[in-house]
């Protein structure tokens, strides 16, 4: 397992370095906090404590340890972006269609024609494909 990988395979991590990335490299840990928890769909307060402990004890210090963030007084700055960040995270604007739902639209274009024509192996490869981009637009969706 590469360095990135270690470093970005982590929901919340990727999370810190999207916002990190919007906010011009520098935000409050309270920001970070509201952001991610609002990404993970539960902005209660426990949940807001769960996010920040975790950032604290977990996520800035392994960031930081990598060389990617610093962390001063409440305030968490980019340092460097993670080499293959692109690989790890699909940032897709609003009106925007993301590959893995360009890819579900294509696997479900060839389904039916392997349906069609009665090629079994078409469909099969399809129905793989299909099962791929599902599993991979609900982990990005999340992220969105």
């Amino acid at each position: 397992m590469g360095a990135t990988t270690a470093i970005l395979g982590n929901d919340r991590r990727m999370l810190m370095i999207e916002f990190l990335q919007k906010s011009d490299g520098r935000a409050e840990l309270r920001d970070l906090v509201e952001y991610i928890a609002e990404k993970e769909g539960d902005t209660d307060r426990r949940h807001r404590k769960s996010v920040y402990v975790s950032l604290m004890q977990t996520h800035i210090p392994k960031l930081e340890r990598e060389g990617v963030v610093a962390f001063n007084h409440g305030v968490v700055t980019l340092l460097k972006i993670p080499e293959d960040v692109t690989v790890y995270m699909e940032v897709v604007k609003k009106h925007d269609i993301s590959w893995s739902a360009f890819y579900m639209g294509t696997s479900l274009i060839f389904i039916a024609a392997g349906w069609y024509l009665g090629n079994l192996p078409l469909l099969l490869a399809a129905i793989v494909y299909l099962a791929i981009s599902i599993v991979h637009h609900r982990k990005i969706s999340r992220l969105i």
